[in-house]
């Protein structure tokens, strides 16, 4: 495959460009030690990394969204992950090569996640890459996140690019649903966390890959 035609690569942020499960499983663990409680190995966290909070409480507490105690888990959870947001996190392997191969053939590339723009802000900042992205929609840049079309709508408009100018690369069911509705290209990144539905060869996408190798050679050919 080739990319001839395109001028703008999407990323979501965690599990596809940054992985963040270290970072995201610390927090929880970090609360679970605080109660006497062994933590939870990463191997059972990094699946649902994606579903952030939610995913992360739900596996190391057994709590849910209206649960009793989960919106003050939630806040204690979040105020840990803030207050260590970069240390196990790193970009994937193939990342930095990718993104350099973009600018270097006067491409852009922008950050579309379903990441609170506070978090989106300090990890970018720390990977140092807020000032070589074109764009960054976070979850709470719009109305409705992703699935929802509206945040890769949204971050067309501020590239005024058109979609068929555009890919969408994510490792969430979600990701692909949005790009899809969004009418651009979508490509599913097997080596992400998937979350524990449907395999991503049912999810629709244009493309799979398991390396962002992949991606770069596609680029460049």
């Amino acid at each position: 495959m080739t990319l001839r035609g395109v001028r703008v690569i999407l990323f979501d942020l965690d599990g596809t460009l940054v992985d963040t499960a270290g970072d995201l499983a610390a927090a929880a663990n970090r609360m679970r030690a605080d109660r006497g409680l062994e933590p939870v190995p990463l191997e059972r966290m990094r699946p649902i990394a994606s579903a952030g909070a939610r995913g992360m409480l739900g596996e190391a507490f057994d709590v849910r969204p209206g649960d009793d105690r989960f919106e003050s888990l939630r806040a204690e959870f979040l105020s840990n992950y803030e207050s260590a947001i970069c240390v196990h996190s790193r970009l994937f392997d193939g990342a930095e090569a990718l993104l350099r191969a973009i600018e270097g053939l006067g491409g852009r590339w922008g950050i579309v996640t379903n990441k609170p723009a506070r978090y989106t802000t300090l990890l970018l900042r720390a990977l140092r890459l807020d000032e070589r992205t074109a764009c960054v929609v976070s979850g709470d840049t719009t109305p409705h996140p992703k699935p929802s079309p509206e945040p890769l709508r949204h971050a067309l408009r501020l590239l005024a690019a058109e979609p068929q100018s555009a890919v969408y690369v994510g490792d969430d069911e979600r990701d692909i649903a949005a790009g899809r509705a969004a009418g651009v290209a979508t490509i599913a990144a097997t080596y992400g966390y998937l979350g524990a539905g449907s395999p991503p060869q049912a999810w629709g996408a244009d493309h799979l890959i398991d390396h962002l190798d992949t991606l770069r050679r596609w680029l460049v050919e």
